[in-house]
This record gives C-alpha cells, structure tokens and sequence, in this order.
C-alpha cells in the first residue's frame, strides 16, 4: 500500500495494518480550504505534521471543523517536493508508547502546501489570496526560535533582513519579511482581523513574533513602501493580536526502525529524507504520546474549537507561567544539558543516557534541586508532576529514537532561556548564585562541546548552530587534554548579553564556569569525572 489520496478510498488493507483513516470526506475538505481558508501555519516540519496538524484533524473527525490547514514552508523547500507532494499532503503519524505499542494514523488536514518562496511570483500570491481571505482566523507558526532573529549575536542586522528593509514588501526574503509583507496585503484588504500564533519553543514567543514584525513595518514606513496606518493596524490587538504559547511534544528525527516496522506491516514508499539542507524527514513522523498545547486565547476573527482538540486556551499570564515552567526548568535545560554531555560521552540515544547514573544525576538537580524553587506552579499544569512525567517516563521511553545530536542543534539561541532564566530568578528572588551547580555543568559542558571532540578524545561533530563558527573562533587556542592551554577564551561569550540574557561575568557562576570548563580539558574521562565529583 502507498500512502496517497487514491488509496485512502478503500480502507480494507490500512486496517489490516493497523492504521486509522481520517473519518471525513477529505476531498470535501480541500476544496472548501481552498476556497476560503480558515487557518494557516508557517514551517512545514515534523512537529507541525504529528501535533499541529493532528489536532485539526481530531476536530475533523468529530464534525467540529469543515476546514483543514494551508501549511507553508519557509526555509526548506525539499521537504515540499519530498514528503508532501508525493503523497498528496497525507502524514503517517506514528505514535511510539513506552510500553512497546504504538498507534498509526494518517494525518489528511493538510489542505494545500506552498513554499514560501519571493522568488516565486504564483505561490506568493496564492499567499496573499490566503491572507486577504476575510475567513482567515490565525496563521501560525514552527520555525524554530532562530527564525525570529533580525540581528546578530554582535547586534548587527542580518544581511538579508538589512536588503529586506531596504527593498521593501515586494523583495521580501526573510520569514519575518515575508509574514510582514502578507499582513500589509491584509490590512490594505479592509485591515481584516486576525490571530498571529508562534508555536514555537521559546519564551514569550508572541512577543518575540510581534516584535520582529513590527520592527520591519517600522522600516518600510521609514522608507516610504507602507503608510502609518499599517504600524496602528499591527498594534491594535483587535485587529492582530499575537497570543503567547507553549508547545510541548518531543518529535525526533524519523527513525529507521520505524519505516522498517511499516514496510514489514505492508506500507511502502516510508523512506528516510535528508534534504541538502541537512532536514530529517520523512514521509511518517514518529513521536512521543505526551502533548501539550497551552494558547492565549485572544482570537479576533474567531478560531476554531482548538480547545475541543486537548488544547489548554488561558490568559497570557498563566500561558507565560506554563511556558517558564516547562523551558526553564522542567523539560528545555534537562535536554540542553544531557544532550551536550551525552555527545562527549558517545551517546546516540536519550533513552540509553537515561540509564546513566551520571547523567540523570545531573538532570535530576538541575530540574528538582535548582529549577523547580524558582517556578511559579501556573494551576493548569503542576510543575512537579510535569517534571516527574520527565524524568520517569518520557525520556527513559527506549522506543523514542530521539538523538542527543539533535536536541544540541541551535544551543547558542537556547541557553540564555534554558539556564538565563533561571539564574535570572535566584538574582530577583536574592538566592545563593553559588548554590548552582547543575548549571554551570551544563554551560561548561556546552563549551567543552564546542571543541568537537569527544569525552575519549576522538574528532565528534558539532550539531548545526548559527553561532557556531563565531563560538568555536572565540575558543580558539583551548585544547581538550591541556588544562594550562585555557587563559580566558570564554569570559567574552560568558559576558555577552545576546546568548545568556546578561553578563555572566558579573555573577560568581563565571569563576564557577572557567574553573569547570578547564577542568574538563583533562584528557580521557575529564568530563565524566568532573560530573561525578560535582555531583556526588
């Protein structure tokens, strides 16, 4: 069987292998999307096809929703041309249970999928049709945290946000120019209402959406491409309102076990993808149970009945205590931190670092010990519960194929989140910086990390980071088994406000840091030595 709208039609054999239909009429479905689209979502990766797309197809299966998605994809085409078009825009949702069982359902909301390319003149103004539709009631979007980012770690524009401002809505490039310049199509419509939604994982992350957008209109006005009234339209939260969020579903590289499961249950074409752009995809995506999905609920042009769908819809104040719960102690720094340990110490798998004594010691202080003192308990979601759900069950799941490699993508953008805030917490709340030990371990692990060799002093590589070439620079000089080859490469990062949210060389933790970054430098075995003797 390969998975395609033609085959959906007789269902005999995807029973036979175990996997759920959509129970709509999926045809029905497009042509109304297409016609007058309801919702779209920026960045067409694993999480938005195994949650985001999930959740409307639930509501489609129980006749709360008429309407699917219209997903456009923003910074990797290839998996446009890869894993939806071949297969009709259909997802193979494999859920993975620690108990060995897992759950398969073919995801069908997807209505239409675009590549938002300015270099495209047909699908951006299938874009813009979409954004001048009155019926659209939100965009939304995963594009991970970096995608927001104008500027540099030195605080410079982006080369290409900088030709952005300069050329105005019609050459825009940038995601962030690109979702401007559709806005500016919608408020030049009759300034329509509508709901910007970032679901990505990061603090505030509304704010940050706002921010970046409005920080480019600001440009455009400046130069003459768009009149003031589009700057009053973007502020006016009853015309676009930009709710805060918090996603939570760990949704890992596709694993090869699992197409070889699907092959063997008669489901063909499941083949892994790596793109050129380095994206692991496929035309399945496997996941963990768990879920969470908490919105502020301020939608100005309605929304569907996400609510009916298992997502919590809150006030900003509590999504913003749900949000700082879970990535600044009690998921984000757990992973941060066992992910660059766990790659100098050779692991390819977070369930297998999960039954290593030294690393859940480290994880188990830095969520219970340092993290959990400073949350606020958000009354949807109880921290310690969240924490132990962790800890217990989510990351020692052995079916999960998650790799440390991935989680360490991107750390520069994360640690000022994952470890800042926290150490932010304890300088307002008046708590013992010095008390902190699982985070500096993380940080100096971070560093050791960076020096892309491994705990045995053999050559490891560096997961994909838009600082790394400027941090790896920075430490140049610091050799792995030479303490005495240290003289105070990492002051500078530790000091830069960009990464850690403040200078940390005006905190105890820096001295903290250097003493065990240096000390990790050893030679064989220094890194897990330093864990042992830090943490027992």
């Amino acid at each position: 069987m390969i998975m395609n709208a033609q085959n959906l039609r007789g269902n005999a054999g995807w029973e036979a292998a175990g996997v759920a239909l959509p129970r709509y009429d999926v045809s029905a479905m497009i042509d109304k999307t297409k016609a007058s689209p309801v919702w779209a979502h920026f960045g067409a990766g694993n999480i938005f096809r195994g949650f985001v797309a999930a959740l409307q197809q639930r509501l489609l299966n129980e006749g709360r929703a008429e309407k699917g998605i219209v997903v456009a994809e923003t910074f990797d085409y290839e998996i446009i041309d890869r894993v939806y078009t071949p297969f009709d825009n259909l997802t193979m949702n494999v859920t993975l249970n620690p108990d060995a069982t897992i759950r398969c359902e073919i995801i069908a909301s997807v209505a239409e999928a675009l590549k938002a390319d300015s270099g495209d003149s047909a699908r951006m103004n299938r874009l813009a049709e979409i954004f001048t539709d009155p019926g659209l009631q939100l965009f939304s979007l995963t594009i991970t945290e970096k995608g927001y980012a104008l500027t540099r770690a030195d605080g410079g524009r982006l080369p290409v946000v900088k030709a952005d401002m300069a050329e105005g809505p019609e050459r825009a490039r940038h995601v962030m120019s690109v979702i401007t310049a559709l806005l500016y199509r919608r408020y030049m419509a009759g300034q329509r209402p509508i709901a910007a939604v970032s679901m990505d994982n990061c603090s505030r992350n509304g704010e940050k959406l706002k921010e970046s957008v409005t920080d480019i209109a600001r440009a455009w006005a400046a130069n003459g491409f768009v009149d003031g009234g589009f700057l009053d339209y973007l502020a006016d939260e009853s015309k676009v309102s930009f709710p805060w969020s918090m996603i939570d579903k760990i949704t890992p590289r596709p694993s090869q076990a699992v197409a070889d499961m699907l092959a063997k249950s008669g489901v063909e074409e499941m083949r892994l993808v790596v793109t050129e752009k380095n994206t692991y995809t496929a035309p399945f995506v496997n996941a963990e149970r768990p879920q969470y999905l908490v919105i502020e609920d301020k939608f100005p042009n309605g929304r569907p009945a996400l609510e009916k769908a298992g997502v919590y819809l809150a006030d900003r104040e509590t999504v913003n205590k749900v949000e700082r719960m879970k990535v600044t102690a009690c998921l984000n720094p757990l992973h941060t931190a066992m992910s660059v340990y766990g790659c100098l110490l050779g692991y390819t798998l977070i369930s297998e670092e999960m039954k290593d004594a030294d690393i859940v010691a480290l994880i188990r202080r830095l969520g219970y010990v340092e993290g959990l003192p400073v949350v606020t308990d958000p009354g949807i979601l109880s921290p310690r519960a969240f924490i132990d759900e962790v800890v217990t069950e989510r990351l020692p799941n052995p079916f999960m194929p998650d790799d440390p490699r991935r989680i360490a993508t991107d750390t520069s953008q994360k640690v000022g989140i994952r470890f800042g805030e926290t150490i932010k917490s304890y300088l307002a709340l008046g708590r013992d910086l010095d008390s902190l030990t699982a985070i500096p371990l993380a940080i100096a692990g971070w560093f050791r990390y960076l020096l892309a060799v491994d705990d045995g002093g053999n050559a490891m590589e560096v997961s994909p980071d838009p600082m790394k070439d400027e941090l790896q620079a920075q430490l140049s000089g610091v050799v792995w088994n030479d303490p005495a080859s240290y003289s105070g490469q990492i002051r500078g990062i530790l000091a830069n406000p960009v990464i850690f949210g403040s200078d940390l060389t005006k905190t105890v933790l820096a001295d903290k840091i250097e003493t065990i970054f240096a000390e990790e430098l050893a030679g064989p075995g220094a890194a897990r030595a330093v864990l042992r003797r830090y943490l027992a």
